[in-house]
């Protein structure tokens, strides 16, 4: 447990707040920070401590995707030595805790927040480990990232295979002898295929329809050339699939080692053992669907394109930047495996890297689409009273990450002082009417 803010208890004396954040990752305080520097008092309430996800859902090995340069909380900039570079774990836990401690917000550390629901008078309660609050806002910036994804069938795998989600892996030494089944190639999947297959472990890869990034391209990161092409500027109105682009997934490439792309192709020929999306499991026979070559060439195709849109813009700004080679595929599979019997192949572990699905049951209001997901406008719920903050495309690329928090954190913060001045407005003009009567 960190002890950054071991001496806030006496915030829990106090039940009313104007605001109650749940949620003490760099969202909550983000916003707490903005909500400060507009003077309106509110409590932040963290289930365990400061950057634990950062500290403890994560592998040994783990390191940012994006360059530090993209670290931006609120006037809190990455101020390292390494701009280019990719944090690690345990210096973006530094990063965040320094925010921190800098900001002081008033979080208090171990508080679960187990309902939130509407009282008669129209205020919200927050009932918690530490006892109810009332308030006029609350703000979710819990992430995402609640109850991770595994597939019903897993279940009739034999026993003896071990079986465990992406967020609960650390290092290779954890795992059973043997070789080692990744399923999914999301950002998670294609990292920790790299990391076992690093370590000299036998790595078989379910491969399912995430994109991929180049990460250096024509003499120069990638994401900078997006950065400059205003990419990130661009908002989830004006994308051309709209909302959809909440659901897709993120393009892959890694920050280890000083940041590289991922060709799944190239690990074939170094031995990985590459298959189509998981479909089903009997016993141990494990079946994939035919879309191996296919989420290959998809991937590929987003990977050129990104590159083809880099192109373009440096023809139309006139820069001199080196010209590379066009991009070849370094394989392909002769014939796609259907079916594979993990026993008979050596494996004794499967990790799901198949996701998350967020957990919102604990908030007991009209919020959320038909398949419960939260329905909100640049993070503003039409349910008065809450906002979400920190999800993939709240309102940019960057909302869901370091870059562009403190934009959506600022937001809500006048959405929310403007909401409570035009609450003391009226609530002055009905005191001068009752006076005046």
């Amino acid at each position: 447990m960190s002890t950054l803010f071991k001496n806030q208890d006496h915030l829990l004396n106090q039940k009313d707040y104007p605001v109650v954040v749940v949620g003490g990752g760099q969202a909550g305080l983000s916003v707490s920070y903005y909500l400060q520097q507009q003077g309106i008092e509110h409590i932040v309430l963290e289930k365990k401590f400061v950057a634990h996800a950062w500290a403890k859902d994560r592998w040994d090995t783990f390191c940012l995707v994006t360059p530090n340069w993209q670290c931006r909380l609120p006037d809190f900039p990455y101020a390292g030595d390494d701009p280019e570079g990719f944090m690690l774990k345990d210096q973006i836990v530094e990063y965040v805790q320094a925010f921190a401690l800098k900001t002081r917000p008033p979080v208090v550390e171990g508080v679960s927040v187990n309902h939130v629901s509407r009282q008669k008078s129209g205020d919200l309660l927050v009932a918690t480990s530490a006892g109810d609050f009332h308030t006029r806002h609350v703000i979710v910036a819990t992430g995402g990232y609640d109850l991770p994804i595994i597939p019903a069938y897993a279940e009739r795998l034999p026993k003896h295979i071990k079986q465990i989600h992406s967020v609960d892996y650390r290092n290779p030494e954890q795992l059973p002898e043997g070789e080692v089944l990744v399923v999914g190639t999301g950002q998670s999947g294609v990292q920790l295929m790299e990391d076992l297959h690093l370590a000299g472990r036998k790595v078989h890869l379910c491969v399912g329809p995430a994109p991929r990034s180049p990460r250096v391209y024509r003499g120069r990161e990638s994401t900078a050339w997006l950065m400059d092409m205003g990419v990130y500027e661009l908002t989830v109105d004006r994308h051309p699939l709209g909302e959809k682009a909440r659901e897709r997934t993120n393009h892959y490439m890694t920050g280890r080692d000083g940041g590289h792309e991922i060709d799944l192709r190239k690990f074939a020929l170094e031995g990985v053992k590459l298959y189509g999306s998981m479909a089903d499991i009997e016993g141990s026979t494990l079946r994939f669907l035919p879309d191996l070559e296919k989420n290959l060439d998809d991937a590929d195709e987003v990977y050129v394109g990104i590159r083809r849109d880099i192109d373009r813009y440096i023809a139309a700004q006139g820069i001199d930047a080196p010209v590379e080679p066009d991009f070849v595929k370094a394989w392909r599979p002769e014939q796609e495996v259907l079916a594979l019997d993990a026993e008979a192949a050596g494996i004794t572990t499967i990790i799901w890297a198949i996701g998350f699905r967020p957990d919102y049951r604990w908030i007991e209001l009209p919020a959320f689409d038909g398949r419960g997901h939260p329905k909100y406008e640049r993070g503003v719920s039409p349910v008065p009273g809450l906002y979400f903050l920190g999800l993939p495309w709240l309102n940019t690329w960057g909302s869901g990450r370091f870059l562009g928090i403190a934009e959506d954190a600022q937001y809500l913060a006048d959405v929310i002082a403007s909401r409570e001045a035009g609450a003391d407005t009226a609530a002055q003009g009905r005191e001068h009417e009752a006076l005046a009567a």
